[in-house]
């Protein structure tokens, strides 16, 4: 009976650290799959009111029940804002939801009129009744800019003005701006819109033909439309 005893105490010794272990390990795998599936809440949208290339203003309210995309660019810029605009008429394309927007917000309004964005938006086909390409005041937009944390250049200093992040924003239905995780379970907080010489997007060229982050913000505008 005692040795009985004894038998029955080792077996409970060796089986509770197991069972301990095994739960370990479903808990990691269950954490991992919850970043995997997951997206993580960056913050409240900023609040904006600004006037669209059809003369009405829009404000961030306006987008509420709509999952949307925000960038910063200028329709004279030679460098990343064709990319972007390219990679976003890719991304209204693969999505085609009336539930689906994008706000690109210029930093060059003195440029940019409302007659002058009316033009660019069919000149890159834009097609989207809520695609708004929006201008104001340019103070107004880089303080816009700063609520985002979207690198935008100080007006006053004419060498740094117009320029600007190729980093893209994305907001569900509730007005959030929202990402996925990293590889190490972190969040990207924002997406790129460039292109990349490499599938990983580590090395950013302007003809570049991968663009795995225009990729990943579609795998994302999917799932939130789907909440």
């Amino acid at each position: 009976m005692l040795k009985n005893n004894k038998q029955n105490n080792t077996k409970s010794k060796i089986i509770i650290p197991v069972v301990i272990i095994a739960l370990l390990f479903l808990g990691i795998g269950f954490g991992m799959s919850y970043f995997k599936t997951s997206l993580f809440t960056v913050m409240k949208v900023p609040d904006f009111k600004l006037t669209n290339q059809n003369n009405k203003q829009i404000t961030n309210k306006d987008m509420i029940g709509k999952v949307y995309l925000v960038e910063f660019f200028f329709s004279k810029c030679p460098t990343i804002c064709p990319v972007m605009n390219t990679n976003m008429r890719a991304i209204e394309d693969e999505i085609s939801s009336p539930k689906f927007g994008i706000i690109s917000i210029s930093i060059d309004p003195e440029n940019d009129t409302p007659e002058l964005l009316k033009n660019h938006a069919e000149k890159i086909g834009a097609k989207s009744p809520n695609w708004h390409f929006l201008t104001g005041d340019r103070g107004y937009i880089g303080k816009i800019a700063d609520q985002f944390d979207i690198y935008v250049g100080d007006q006053e200093d004419e060498s740094e003005n117009l320029n600007h992040s190729g980093m893209i924003a994305l907001v569900d239905q509730e007005g959030n701006v929202r990402c996925r995780y990293n590889e190490q379970n972190m969040p990207i907080l924002y997406y790129s819109g460039l292109n990349y010489e490499d599938k990983d997007g580590k090395i950013a060229k302007l003809n570049g033909k991968y663009h795995p982050d225009r990729e990943k913000l579609i795998e994302d505008i999917k799932k939130l439309l789907r909440e």
